[in-house]
């Protein structure tokens, strides 16, 4: 039923935009513009209706996949073996959590995975146009160290809080290209630092 809504609704704005299209274009006619200046009438009843609604379309699309290109990613610091190397003995006695119990450590908020290693989600502000940072560190709690790190972006609106942005569904995207699966990369190293089962 929602969808029928959804389509109907997007429908009419379809004719409306085409409408004021067909409009701008007839406007300039009367105004005795002709051929460039014709089009450009046309353009403006396009615009009119087009930008309340899609205004920030583009530009919110054009900054997520700039910082996807630029700061998403997913960055292994140090292996599992050269760890072991480092800290020789300690892998064989850590012991995984059941539930991993969450604290706030250093304003991160951190999972603790065992005795030694914690899963850190770094808090950041919405960037520019509703684009939220995903920082994930995986770091060892003996010495502050960083193992590995996963950053991704999202155009996630939140549908209530945000108003009338959050219904914009064409500006919800989950994730980069390639994130979900960088962010898989990022879960299966993360298991292999979580010890034995208890």
């Amino acid at each position: 039923m929602f969808g029928l809504v959804v389509f109907g609704l997007l429908g009419l704005y379809l004719i409306l935009l085409i409408w004021a299209t067909r409009y701008g274009y007839r406007w300039a006619q009367k105004k005795g513009w002709t051929g460039r200046k014709r089009w450009l009438g046309a353009a403006y009843g396009f615009l009119i209706v087009y930008l309340p609604v899609f205004w920030d379309w583009i530009p919110t699309l054009v900054t997520h996949q700039y910082y996807c290109a630029t700061e998403s990613g997913f960055w292994v610091y140090k292996t599992l073996e050269q760890w072991k190397q480092e800290n020789p003995g300690v892998m064989e006695t850590l012991v995984a959590n059941k539930v991993w119990p969450h604290q706030k450590i250093d304003g991160k908020d951190t999972a603790l995975i065992n005795q030694r290693i914690q899963l850190a989600y770094l808090e950041r502000n919405e960037l520019l146009l509703n684009i939220w940072p995903d920082i994930r560190e995986l770091i060892d709690s003996n010495n502050g160290e960083v193992l590995a790190r996963y950053v991704g972006f999202s155009t996630s609106q939140m549908r209530r809080q945000a108003g009338w942005s959050g219904w914009k569904i064409w500006l919800d995207n989950e994730d980069c290209i390639g994130g979900r699966d960088k962010a898989i990369q990022f879960v299966k190293f993360v298991e292999q630092f979580k010890g034995a089962m208890k």
